[in-house]
């Protein structure tokens, strides 16, 4: 199994609607890829950056579905955060396998 793991980092002014938007629309949408078996999203509490950092985070049953996801999915998602927060959050992504 692996583990998609993105790290958002919002402006505090923007934060709230972001939130809402990830939780009503973005992750839906991406859990509706059927590329990933489970979410979760969490906040950092003591982050060094200046806003509110986040983490989305997804599991993905095999790599097969991931590079799926990524190929045939992740574009037009991500384009679509970035136009809504345009020059309002710093994304970057991460990708973890399980070990035990």
């Amino acid at each position: 199994m692996l583990l998609y793991n993105v790290t958002l980092i919002i402006e505090e002014a923007v934060a709230a609607d972001w939130l809402l938007w990830m939780k009503e629309t973005h992750i839906p949408a991406v859990m509706a890829t059927g590329k990933f078996a489970s979410n979760r999203l969490l906040k950092i509490v003591d982050s060094p950056n200046e806003g509110v950092t986040y983490c989305a985070q997804y599991i993905a049953e095999n790599i097969a579905d991931y590079n799926d996801y990524q190929q045939n999915f992740a574009p037009a998602l991500q384009a679509d955060l970035q136009s809504k927060f345009e020059n309002k959050l710093v994304a970057f992504r991460t990708l973890m396998e399980f070990i035990d």
